[in-house]
């Protein structure tokens, strides 16, 4: 009876074993046919996108009236306010406060930087008109506001916010340079020199030499170089305004710790002046004397026959140098009140676009690009007559940093005699001036 019992159990379990694994293998049977099926239904949506695919290829080469599109760059309610509000409702304070320049100016702009910035449709995309990319641009350096704002304000992406900014900035420079940033003429330095006299008393100048310092980010090389005086970090640029206020040169891209006198020395206006390019062949006269034309700089700047600064003051009882003379202070005073030509050309360049007066989260590689394009912009818009608005002044002095000052430059220069001898002209006139007029 036991060996039945025992023969009994190992039968069941035997049985047991048998029909588990016929359920597993029924089981695997099963999914293994369910995944084929999956992937031939996945294969055939493939084969059915492709095809699709390429019949809105072949549609997209057929010249007919129906467009198709898939994902345009612009979301409706976006492109309604751009097209509509914009474009139609927009009244001249509107495009003078948002663009800071008049309508027409706006799209004198965008015919000029039309060969550079013009994009082709696709079957998948609408490219987005030059007057938008330009619209998008100028919003963000007059404002210098985040991109991911004017992203949702003009309906695209913060990448294309981005790269329209890029690319507006290098338009501006490579086509416009020639017209709005140029060397001067005959004509523009006697003119130049007319409005030094008449505005601002200073007599055979054309020029004033100045620093901008914009804010950065810290950047990932050497931050420490781009610490200016006052502490902060800068890229530093150097202008040269004439009298009517317009840049004559710009050099820009310099850390803000560099000395201003070795970027000056180092510039091609340096070299222009110094071979006499910034004065007419003769050289005019003045004082009796055939006398090259001078610019006015800063004392941070080294003393030259065509570089006019002030004389250096007396500091406390550890100076070097003597007590100025009644006629040399009239000479500082008189330079002092003409460069603020300078002063206030950067002040306007700063208010109309504010993206220089705020700390600038571009890269050091658009940084030096959107100075310049900045500064041919501000000579565009004084060429054109476009309006000033005085509390884009406020805005600026509230919110950027005050702009810091340069340690004064010694004389060192061994024919430093000659360069006092044309300032002594220059003292020489104002205390005639003086005379006369008392």
């Amino acid at each position: 009876m036991e060996e039945e019992e025992q023969l009994r159990s190992l039968m069941f379990l035997v049985t047991y074993m048998l029909l588990k694994r016929m359920r597993d293998i029924n089981d695997a049977n099963i999914q293994r046919r369910n995944e084929i099926q999956r992937r031939i239904r996945h294969r055939q949506y493939f084969f059915q996108r492709q095809r699709r695919m390429l019949m809105m290829m072949i549609a997209g080469g057929i010249r007919s009236n129906a467009r198709i599109r898939t994902r345009p760059w612009t979301t409706t309610p976006s492109t309604d306010w751009w097209e509509r509000v914009v474009m139609t409702e927009f009244q001249p304070s509107d495009w003078l406060d948002k663009f800071r320049m008049n309508r027409e100016t706006f799209f004198y702009l965008c015919d000029k930087l039309r060969p550079r910035l013009a994009r082709r449709d696709t079957s998948f995309r609408l490219a987005l008109p030059v007057e938008k990319r330009v619209a998008v641009a100028l919003w963000r350096l007059a404002s210098n506001i985040e991109y991911r704002t004017i992203s949702a304000l003009f309906g695209v992406g913060k990448s294309t916010v981005c790269r329209c900014v890029r690319d507006m900035c290098h338009a501006i420079v490579a086509l416009l340079s020639s017209i709005y940033l140029r060397s001067p003429g005959e004509q523009e330095l006697e003119d130049s020199a007319q409005l030094f006299l008449s505005h601002w008393g200073f007599p055979h100048c054309v020029a004033a030499i100045a620093t901008l310092h914009t804010a950065i980010i810290t950047p990932s090389n050497n931050a420490s170089d781009y610490a200016n005086p006052a502490g902060w970090l800068s890229v530093m640029s150097q202008v040269a305004v004439s009298g009517r206020g317009h840049f004559w040169d710009v050099c820009a891209s310099f850390p803000g710790g560099t000395d201003p006198a070795e970027i000056l020395q180092n510039s091609s206006l340096w070299a222009t002046a110094t071979e006499g390019g910034l004065s007419p062949a003769p050289p005019p006269t003045f004082m009796g004397k055939s006398l090259r034309y001078v610019l006015l700089g800063e004392a941070c700047y080294p003393l030259q026959s065509w570089l006019m600064k002030a004389y250096p003051e007396e500091q406390g009882r550890t100076a070097s140098y003597a007590a100025l003379t009644e006629q040399q202070q009239l000479f500082n005073g008189r330079l002092a009140r003409a460069l603020r030509v300078s002063q206030e050309a950067l002040l306007r360049l700063r208010a109309r676009w504010q993206c220089l007066s705020k700390r600038n989260d571009c890269g050091l590689d658009v940084v030096p690009t959107m100075i310049l394009a900045c500064c041919i912009l501000h000579n565009m818009c004084e060429s054109h007559g476009d309006a000033f608005k005085a509390e884009w002044q406020v805005e600026v002095a509230e919110a950027e940093s005050p702009q810091p000052s340069h340690k004064q430059l010694l004389s060192t220069s061994m024919n430093q005699s000659n360069n006092e001898e044309v300032r002594q002209l220059f003292c020489d006139y104002f205390e005639e001036q003086n005379k006369l007029n008392n």
